[in-house]
């Protein structure tokens, strides 16, 4: 008899929530019980665990968050920490694991699967930096975010004939960045696979406003620049006034989308009938629309290039 405990890790992603309530039907469906861990990783290690039905999830699919709240766990690395986590699984009788999260969590559950737990990932983060998935769960509400802010950022830069400069999300992956400005109509973006120089960035940008287009919008990913120091440099190349935006965490929340709603059944689904089927030791992901899986020791995240997306965006940007 499997009894599962299933958990979210790191950032929260929109579609964690409905990820947790398939994984909860799912398993109610094959007759295993489910214990819900609270606050992540730390949750884990401190033994805050609790019985999960699918009745009490009945209205969490449509959510943003998590409802298992979440959080990082400096006590984990070490081994100390491990064997707590270990004897909290122990102590309430938990078999089998899902986890769900990004590149920590899918880590976590890699040295958990290490110590004989029976462990699948389920990968969620809104910046879809994980390479052996086309999609992560939350991608695509975060993608909406931003659009909407860009409309309305548009809609007064046009008034205003201004270039306005968007910072969005993605730490080493410049997927937000790209497909918003392909989406959105970004005309200049410059991403951590293809950093744009501060010239090259005034070049393109005076080349568009000589042509007529003055109100320009430059969609960079985070930590790539000092965004001020960007701005003053444009504004003192061209002698052009231009605005800065930092979108931050308002791009991680909001209700999910549709297709996040969708990918996150799907994968909770496919994760409790991996580990009803003896399989461990697994992240579940989508390739060409179809759920796949692959060992855990596969997953990273290197950078996604993208070409065909940024030959796109060329043409889009004319």
């Amino acid at each position: 008899m499997i009894k599962l405990g299933i958990m979210t890790s790191g950032g929260d992603a929109p579609g964690m929530n409905a990820a947790i309530s398939a994984v909860v039907k799912a398993a109610s469906y094959h007759h295993m019980d489910v214990m819900g861990i609270q606050y992540g990783i730390q949750g884990l290690v401190d033994g805050n665990i609790y019985p999960l039905t699918s009745v009490e999830l009945e209205n969490i699919t449509h959510k943003g968050g998590t409802m298992l709240k979440t959080s990082s766990s400096p006590e984990f690395i070490d081994e100390t920490g491990k064997n707590k986590a270990i004897a909290s699984l122990d102590k309430f009788g938990i078999n089998a694991l899902v986890i769900i999260g990004g590149n920590e969590a899918l880590k976590t559950a890699e040295n958990l699967q290490q110590k004989g737990v029976k462990v699948i990932g389920i990968p969620a983060t809104i910046e879809n930096d994980l390479t052996f998935t086309d999609y992560s769960i939350g991608f695509d509400t975060t993608i909406n975010t931003i659009l909407d802010s860009i409309s309305k950022i548009k809609d007064t830069s046009l008034s205003h004939e201004k270039t306005t400069i968007v910072e969005v999300m993605g730490r080493n992956c410049g997927s937000l960045a790209l497909f918003s400005a392909l989406a959105g109509g970004g005309e200049i973006i410059s991403t951590p696979e293809r950093k744009l120089d501060v010239n090259t960035i005034c070049s393109k940008l005076s080349t568009r406003i000589n042509s007529g287009k003055r109100d320009n919008l430059i969609i960079i990913t985070e930590k790539l620049y000092d965004i001020g120091k960007l701005q003053k440099a444009i504004e003192e190349k061209l002698n052009i006034g231009v605005r800065a935006s930092v979108l931050g965490i308002l791009q991680r929340g909001g209700n999910p989308s549709a297709f996040d709603r969708i990918l996150a059944s799907k994968m909770g689904i496919a994760a409790v009938e991996l580990l009803k089927n003896g399989q461990s030791g697994k992240a579940v992901g989508i390739r060409e629309n179809k759920i796949i899986n692959v060992e855990l020791n596969q997953v990273n995240t290197n950078m996604k290039d993208g070409q065909e997306n940024y030959r796109l965006a060329e043409i889009l940007s004319y």
